[in-house]
């Protein structure tokens, strides 16, 4: 389990996906535990090695915080809300939309070949507080209600949005990752599920994988993270897919 706490750091660090290896890690290893447990356990696992992507990230590339704190405000609210909806609604139609969503995405992301290459924010105050705000909304509410491919959403729409590149992006939506984990872990701590010392445990795992990811993605760059990002929407693509229309 800490090994696969720490590969999931390191994807997650890089472009998003690390739930992608923690969740089926965790659902293998403890097959009798509540769900919800198990998806409590896995938030407060992932906030750590966020949170220190996030700090690292910052020391080395510019975050626009006068943008990304509001956001990262809205997202919190956002992720709550997402939460709190699915204990009403079934989420069973998203599951199928989903890997159909990712496809468009990847599909973008390859037919534009400078996509993300070059950072070139297209909006400034208050108008790119705004676009970054209505991203923080939109995606936190998803990540709260379903979840899988939060971080690649965020880094997506940032760079398509925003004009940010791959690895400004990949800063940014670090931030916004954490306030939408934070949020979620305080609706799942408050109701018992999140399996504290397991979830600390791995959590140093996962703060170790975050900090090689972070290295290798400040070392390569853009273009690394781009690489990285298409990867891994592709392999969310294939794991989505089957658990909607094959499972």
């Amino acid at each position: 389990m800490a090994l696969a706490a720490m590969l999931a750091g390191g994807i997650d660090a890089i472009a998003g996906g690390g739930g992608l290896v923690m969740l089926p890690a965790l659902f293998a290893a403890y097959p009798t535990t509540a769900a919800a447990t198990l998806l409590g356990t896995n938030k407060a696992t992932s906030v750590w090695g966020t949170a220190m992507a996030a700090w690292r990230y910052s020391q080395r590339v510019p975050l626009c915080w006068r943008t990304m704190l509001p956001a990262a405000a809205s997202a919190f609210v956002a992720s709550w809300a997402g939460a709190w909806t699915v204990t009403l609604l079934p989420s069973d139609v998203l599951r199928r939309l989903l890997p159909l969503v990712l496809l468009l995405v990847l599909l973008y992301t390859l037919s534009k070949k400078e996509f993300g290459r070059t950072h070139t924010p297209r909006f400034s105050g208050k108008k790119e507080v705004l676009f970054a705000s209505l991203i923080a909304v939109s995606i936190g509410f998803y990540d709260g209600f379903f979840g899988p491919g939060t971080g690649s959403f965020f880094i997506f729409l940032l760079v398509r949005v925003l004009g940010y590149d791959f690895l400004h992006a990949s800063v940014s939506a670090k931030l916004l990752n954490f306030s939408t984990n934070v949020a979620a872990i305080v609706l799942f701590g408050s109701k018992g599920h999140v399996w504290w010392p397991l979830a600390l445990t791995l959590g140093a795992a996962n703060v170790v994988g975050s900090l090689l990811g972070t290295h290798l993605a400040l070392r390569h760059g853009a273009g690394f993270v781009r690489g990285i990002f298409i990867a891994a929407v592709g392999v969310l693509i294939l794991k989505t897919g089957w658990d909607a229309f094959l499972r």
